[in-house]
This record gives structure tokens, C-alpha cells and sequence, in this order.
């Protein structure tokens, strides 16, 4: 995954076309100079905003399975998710359980649960979020969606979703098996299953629903106070947002470090495609501000690191 990542990172920075006199990196920085740095900020407070939410969320979950976490744990077992999901494509979702673990002592199995449970609740309100796209933007979806490299090779995605689906079928019969030989993996997947189950025991329902839309709301305005902050995406209005939002959403579900590399290819071509905006400055708009938004995701990932070390290591010393 790491290989790929650096593969569409380079093919991104290839296509940065300059003048022989222009150097790649100098244009990147000064499109980092000219971004207006108070709309950054407040994209930087309303991400936190939006993590706090989410811990909150996930606490919520844990309180029918038995387990009361603090807000705090909760937060800074989210925010070292986030940083191991920078290296590990999804490790973040196993490490934050195990963070949480540490703090809280809640078993891994269910809080991997509830996990699981918050991400098919997220891709819910991403299909929500892009039915909305659609419905506004219809016709510069579907342009964008036709201008893909690979949307004419249309006989060779069959092929691919049936070797897929073998792979998938042959790993299900497997862990089928593998479960029913074996007693300490009927616990994990007995302890698993409760945590899939406590949204269905939910105190309040209403509010895990507000929580959950409140997440992709600020998730949007995150989106739009970036598109503020550079002058040369400035002019685009709340339905472009929106198009490009749903375009990085989907690009941010792939497989990969943070969405690198994939972001990198797709929202260019979505800026290029759609508002005709400059290819050079569509590669270094989606280059800085991902780089800004991977930033916070590591200085708030090694503070909560270090928070939760600091308070293991507090315990100990206080046990002795």
C-alpha cells in the first residue's frame, strides 16, 4: 500500500507541469504563502471539534456493553487512531482498541465492535452525503465520473469483482472454520458481537444520530473553509464544495495512508475537469492543504500518544 501511495504521489507530482525556470517544490510553497491562514485554523478547530464528537460518539457506544470510558481516554484513543492510520491503511481502528485498553482496561474484541458498528454507520451518512451530491450536482458528477481514465474500460471491472468475490467467499469459509475449532476465538468473536450489538441497547438513539450527523456536517465545512483559504479555489461556491467533498470522500476510502495518493489523483482531475481551474494549481492546492490536514492528524496523534504514556506511566508510579 505504502508502494502504491508513492507511485500515485509521483505520478501527481509528474504531471505538475512548469516552466523550465519554476522549481516544483518553490511552486508548492508558495501556494502554502498565499493560502489565507486564519480560514486553516478554523478548518484545524472544527477538525478537532469534529474528533471530540467522535469520541463521544464511540463512548456512547461502549456504555451498553458494561464499559463507562472517560471522554478524555476516548479522545486520545481516536486522535492515535488517526495517526497509526497514517502508515497502517485501517490499523488505526485495531489501535485505538488497544489505546483504549490501556487507559480503561475495556476488552479489544468489543470495543473493536462498536468500532466496526461507527464505520457502517459512517458509510451510511457517506451515501447520504453523496445521494445529496448527486441530486444537487447531478450533471457535473456525471461529467466527472466520464472524464475518469479508466471509465471506458468497462470489460475488465467484471473480471475483477468476481476474482474479488472468490478471494472474500474462500477468506469467510475459512474464519468459519477457523472459529468453530478453536474456543479463545469464539470469546474475541462472543465479546465482537457485543459490541456489534450495543447500538441496537442505545440509551439515546436520537442523539447517536445527531453525533453521527454532526461528524460529516463539519466534515463539509471543513472542506469549505480550505476551499477559502486558497485564492485560486476561493470563488468556488457551496455546490462545488459539495462535489469536491463527495469526490475526496470517496478518495478517502480507499485503501491507502490517509487517502494519499489517491486524493492526490482524483480531486485534481475533479478541479481540472469541472471548474476548469489550472492543472498546476489544482496539483498544489490538493498537495498543501492534504499536507496541512495529514499535520494535524500527526501533532494531535504524538500528543495523544504521548498524554496516554504519561498517564499509564502516572498509574504505575502511584501503584508502587
Amino acid at each position: 500500500m505504502l508502494g502504491v501511495t508513492a507511485l500515485l504521489l509521483w505520478l501527481s507530482l509528474r504531471s505538475l507541469n512548469l516552466g523550465e525556470d519554476q522549481n516544483k517544490g518553490q511552486f508548492l510553497w508558495n501556494t502554502w504563502l498565499r493560502s489565507n491562514k486564519t480560514y486553516l485554523f478554523v478548518m484545524a478547530l472544527v477538525a478537532m471539534v469534529s474528533h471530540v464528537i467522535r469520541a463521544e460518539r464511540w463512548r456512547m457506544l461502549m456504555v451498553p456493553t458494561g464499559h463507562r470510558v472517560a471522554l478524555s481516554s476516548s479522545f486520545l484513543s481516536v486522535m492515535v487512531g488517526y495517526l497509526i492510520n497514517l502508515v497502517i491503511p485501517r490499523g488505526g481502528e485495531f489501535s485505538r482498541c488497544i489505546n483504549l485498553q490501556q487507559l480503561e482496561k475495556t476488552p479489544v474484541e468489543i470495543s473493536f465492535g462498536t468500532v466496526v458498528i461507527e464505520r457502517i454507520v459512517d458509510v451510511m451518512c457517506l451515501l447520504i452525503l453523496l445521494a445529496i451530491a448527486f441530486i444537487v450536482e447531478w450533471d457535473q458528477l456525471i461529467l466527472f465520473i466520464q472524464s475518469l481514465p479508466w471509465s471506458s474500460d468497462g470489460e475488465k471491472f467484471p473480471l475483477k469483482f468476481l476474482i474479488l468475490g472468490l478471494v472474500g467467499l474462500t477468506l469467510m469459509v475459512g474464519v468459519y472454520f477457523l472459529i468453530r475449532k478453536n474456543e479463545r476465538v469464539q470469546k474475541i468473536m462472543e465479546g465482537f458481537r457485543e459490541g456489534l450489538l450495543s447500538i441496537v441497547r442505545l440509551e439515546k438513539k436520537g442523539l447517536f444520530i445527531f453525533y453521527s450527523l454532526a461528524i460529516w456536517g463539519l466534515y463539509f465545512w471543513m472542506s469549505y473553509f480550505i476551499v477559502l483559504a486558497f485564492p485560486e479555489t476561493s470563488t468556488l461556491g457551496p455546490g462545488a464544495v459539495l462535489v469536491l467533498f463527495a469526490i475526496g470522500a470517496i478518495a478517502m476510502a480507499v485503501p491507502l495512508p490517509g487517502g494519499a495518493g489517491s486524493y492526490h489523483t482524483l480531486v485534481p482531475l475533479g478541479l481540472v475537469a469541472l471548474y476548469r481551474l489550472n492543472q498546476a494549481d489544482a496539483i498544489a492546492f490538493v498537495f498543501v492543504f492534504h499536507a496541512w490536514q495529514t499535520l494535524i492528524f500527526i501533532i494531535g496523534g504524538i500528543v495523544s500518544l504521548a498524554i496516554s504514556y504519561a498517564i499509564l506511566q502516572w498509574r504505575k508510579q502511584n501503584q508502587k
